[in-house]
């Protein structure tokens, strides 16, 4: 099958032919039919996540068919969740153990020796991939492969950082990138007020923000009408933690989404009174993916894509680093 192979870190992604692999016991093997390109691949590329099992295919925003099934799975298996031919989506969160203090108390995304798919284990820039069938989804037949790539880590994970953002109105959002754009959607259509926050100067990505159903948009150096009830932070840039937390309302929740951030600088502690707190997110639960899934059909939630072949995996991530990549991108396989 062809693959597109990380073997050094940090490195570019080299386009080989490797073994169609096995699913092993309560795995399935898919062919894999579209792939979503995410910020965290780049981390992975750029050796910012310092542990990937190399050598490496990434990707963890797969969509694809069942093609066969390991042991412990499959036909005639009682505890079968799918038939060959189903359409699924494969996450990053790729298997837990599900014994562990946190995984007993149902916070599986904090698995003390969690596996994630595309890091530790060969993900989707590949004609076919395996996973663990418990952590697929089955996907909603009226979003189409390209459109539903982006939701399985841009999505989810968007999704979480705003349960954990509450329910305040308005709603900043720091860098209006895959995710943002995503949950732009779902706050606007939820009849929550969208403040964007963009590059100083992306006049496109404001307009664009705006397209989306963001009440405001403007750089990030730049100051809302109003304050914010609420921010979530997609750029990997400390300080915007920071600038969210200066324009914020009093109880007002900042969360970072992103998997790795430079460092966030010191602050005077009167930014953080009045019951101001600063959170991250880590990883996603299955029923975290169930429910964006389900949101993203009823409100018709339409991801921007440009859409790339395999082979061209190395200029998506360059788009990506340099900021100019807008709404998400997605490898056909």
């Amino acid at each position: 099958m062809r693959a597109m192979v990380l073997e050094e870190q940090p490195g570019r992604l080299a386009l080989r032919d490797l073994p169609v692999p096995e699913p092993g016991p309560g795995q399935v093997l898919m062919r894999v039919s579209t792939c979503g390109v995410c910020r965290t691949d780049l981390h992975i590329v750029d050796g910012e996540l310092t542990k990937p099992g190399l050598p490496l295919v990434p990707g963890h925003q797969i969509v694809g068919t069942v093609e066969e099934f390991g042991p412990g799975t499959g036909a005639g298996d009682s505890g079968r969740r799918f038939a060959k031919g189903d359409r699924i989506g494969v996450p990053w969160l790729g298997w837990t153990d599900g014994h562990c203090h946190f995984c007993r108390q149902g916070r599986e995304n904090l698995c003390e020796n969690a596996r994630f798919t595309g890091y530790d284990i060969d993900g989707g820039y590949a004609e076919y991939a395996v996973a663990d069938e418990r952590f697929c989804f089955p996907l909603p037949g009226e979003i189409d492969d390209e459109h539903v790539a982006p939701l399985l880590c841009a999505g989810m994970i968007g999704y979480r950082a705003l349960t954990i953002a509450g329910d305040g109105e308005r709603l900043g959002l720091y860098g209006f990138g895959s995710s943002a754009h995503i949950l732009c959607q779902i706050a606007a259509s939820e009849g929550r007020r969208v403040f964007a926050f963009t590059r100083p100067g992306d006049l496109d990505g404001q307009a664009f923000a705006r397209s989306l159903g963001a009440e405001w948009a403007g750089g990030s150096d730049e100051q809302p009408p109003e304050p914010l009830d609420a921010a979530i932070v997609f750029a990997p840039v400390g300080s915007l933690m920071v600038d969210a937390l200066k324009v914020s309302d009093r109880g007002a929740r900042i969360v970072s989404a992103g998997i790795h951030m430079s460092d966030i600088p010191s602050f005077p502690y009167e930014l953080l009174w009045e019951e101001r707190s600063l959170h991250s997110v880590a990883n996603l639960t299955r029923q975290d993916g169930t429910e964006l899934l389900e949101l993203a059909a009823r409100h018709q939630v339409e991801p921007m894509v440009e859409t790339m072949p395999l082979e061209d995996a190395n200029t998506a991530l360059d788009a990506i680093r340099s900021g100019a990549s807008e709404g998400s991108t997605v490898l056909s396989v």
